[in-house]
């Protein structure tokens, strides 16, 4: 049996991640925000998505001008808009009163 060398690319994936484990999410986020994923392209992959279909019936709410620059500051602050912020909010809190049940 022929042994050959690990090509380079097994070599790279086999190495340990440049990418530092991370304590918090803010850890995380910050370490993102500081460096350019360009360098660090080699080590995503590609992963798929799913996304919710028929989202067909829309609800108005109304707030006072105060809730809604918190609410706007809130979602900025989780990098949503603040329609998926509340529609977040809603879909958990429906969760947590069916003990858990998904909507």
């Amino acid at each position: 049996m022929k042994m050959t060398k690990p090509t380079r690319e097994k070599q790279q994936r086999k190495a340990k991640s440049r990418i530092p484990e991370f304590k918090t999410q803010e850890e995380e986020a910050k370490w993102f925000d500081s460096h350019d994923m360009g360098d660090y392209q080699d080590e995503f992959k590609t992963v798929r998505a799913r996304f919710s279909k028929n989202l067909t019936q829309g609800l108005t709410v109304q707030f006072d001008p105060r809730t809604v620059e918190q609410l706007r500051a809130r979602a900025e602050r989780k990098g949503v808009r603040p329609t998926q912020l509340v529609r977040m909010w809603v879909l958990e809190r429906l969760q947590e009163s069916d003990g858990g049940a998904r909507t």
